[in-house]
């Protein structure tokens, strides 16, 4: 255990709670509306920050540095293209994202297919986000297990408890102001590390013979369908990503909505790029150990100077600790905003809206821990969270945006085929080692076609209350 790397991480710890007990006064969250959406003043610089961090959390530092670990740098790469890919589709899309301004997606949903789709939409959506924020907690553990005498299962639960207070306090205000912080110094320590791991093994040439054969190649050992189901998820999940459209909702206006996707694209290869060299610079220094830890192990083992391998540390708890409470905050955003406000939530207005909100933030941790233990790895868990809500909520969104035949009963079919038919692969053991979205999307797409052509062609004033031309 090194003490500048946990004077380090405390320090940083130390500064995020500050945050969100400096945002949580009354005169900066009023209510629900600001709680969510951060009374909609976002700068563009805190806008493109939080893009960023809300995305890239212990998905890219972990889970797809344990691809990279596994399967080399071209699979890590092409594993990681979902991510710039999409945001060139949310900046296609980011005016009319603003311009919008819904509290959820299953609100938009509704706008287009009534109130039942929004239901069915709220349960999936926050289902999908329970488990990506116990990803988080679950990275968490990882790191504070190397650098203090916790278990990575005692580490969890610090993380828990970090994440929730963070996100019960000041909303999407600390949120936002916080992954400002963590997105500095999460990019300047990944770039500074990346050329120093590389001579740690030896220079480019050393890296390359380095690796293994299979790790050499396009898809990394994998078969073409394998790497399919390891691409579609984060690339599916990202293009309706309730997270992204509500810090796009939250903009000052649609210009800024605009350059902050741009941002987000340009910034997202400074994660990329050095996390894959890191992870797969790591397969040859250290092959055999528990890939989800690879990028972390090259600061808590000392192939980078002690200070810079605390930041790097402080990184990933930052990384873990705003991606996490992103998720949280925008699970919340459902129960209060899709179920509560719905069904009985009309009577106690904003400041009651605010107080179902933290209460759900604390439920959802409750039930992200108990999740978090039954899959192996944070790679697993998220490619299992992403495939439930980009086979599921990604088609219905799309159909609001670009189909005009899609029908309410297709959009309910499309929901339910595709969380059912991910849980029902998941229960029988992912057959042929194949992630689920390359069953669950054809299915929820199908079914959405199917059943729009077979039902009732929608009212065109339903078209026109949703927005679509």
């Amino acid at each position: 255990m090194q003490t500048t790397h946990l004077v380090i991480i405390v320090l940083y710890l130390l500064v995020m709670v500050a945050i969100g007990l400096y945002f949580s006064r009354s005169s900066k969250v009023g209510g629900g509306e600001d709680f969510l959406f951060a009374g909609r003043r976002l700068s563009t610089p805190v806008m493109i920050a939080t893009l960023l961090v809300t995305w890239v959390g212990a998905g890219s530092i972990i889970g797809g540095a344990n691809f990279a670990y596994h399967h080399g740098p071209i699979a890590g790469l092409i594993f990681a293209a979902g991510t710039p890919l999409g945001i060139v589709v949310l900046i296609l899309i980011a005016r009319r994202i603003r311009r919008a301004a819904r509290h959820t997606v299953p609100e938009l949903l509704e706008a287009r297919f009534g109130t039942g789709v929004r239901t069915v939409a709220a349960l999936v959506t926050a289902v999908a986000y329970v488990g990506l924020v116990a990803a988080q907690f679950i990275g968490g553990g990882y790191v504070l297990a190397l650098i203090t005498p916790l278990s990575p299962t005692q580490g969890a639960l610090v993380a828990a408890g970090m994440v929730t207070v963070l996100t019960v306090t000041g909303g999407l205000f600390s949120v936002a102001y916080t992954d400002f912080i963590s997105a500095v110094l999460i990019l300047g320590v990944l770039v500074a590390s990346a050329p120093m791991v590389l001579l740690a093994v030896g220079g480019p040439t050393a890296y390359w013979e380095g690796l293994p054969e299979a790790a050499t190649t396009p898809t990394g050992g994998l078969s073409v369908f394998q790497m399919l189901g390891y691409f579609l998820p984060p690339f599916l999940l990202l293009l309706a990503d309730q997270n992204l459209f509500q810090r796009l909702a939250a903009a000052k206006d649609e210009r800024s909505a605009r350059n902050s996707a741009l941002g987000m694209l340009a910034s997202s290869f400074l994660v990329i790029l050095p996390v894959t060299l890191l992870a797969t610079s790591a397969a040859i220094l250290m092959p055999g150990i528990n890939g989800d830890e690879s990028v972390l192990r090259l600061a808590s083992d000392g192939y980078l100077p002690v200070a810079l391998g605390g930041v790097l540390l402080a990184g990933a708890v930052a990384f873990v600790i705003t991606t996490g409470s992103s998720f949280m905050l925008s699970a919340a955003s459902n129960i209060a905003f899709d179920l509560f406000a719905r069904f009985g939530g009309s009577r106690v207005g904003d400041r009651g809206t605010l107080v179902v909100q933290r209460v759900s933030v604390v439920a959802i941790a409750a039930v992200a821990i108990v999740l978090g233990f039954y899959f192996p790895t944070v790679l697993d868990l998220q490619m299992y969270s992403y495939t439930i809500y980009g086979a599921a909520i990604t088609p219905a969104v799309f159909a609001v945006l670009f189909w005009k035949r899609a029908t309410t009963a297709g959009a309910v079919a499309a929901l339910v085929a595709g969380a059912a038919a991910t849980i029902g692969w998941e229960v029988a053991g992912a057959p042929g080692d194949l992630n689920g979205v390359v069953v669950a999307l054809p299915v929820a797409l199908v079914s959405l076609v199917v059943v729009s052509l077979l039902t009732k062609a929608p009212d065109p004033r339903s078209l026109e209350a949703a927005g679509v031309d």
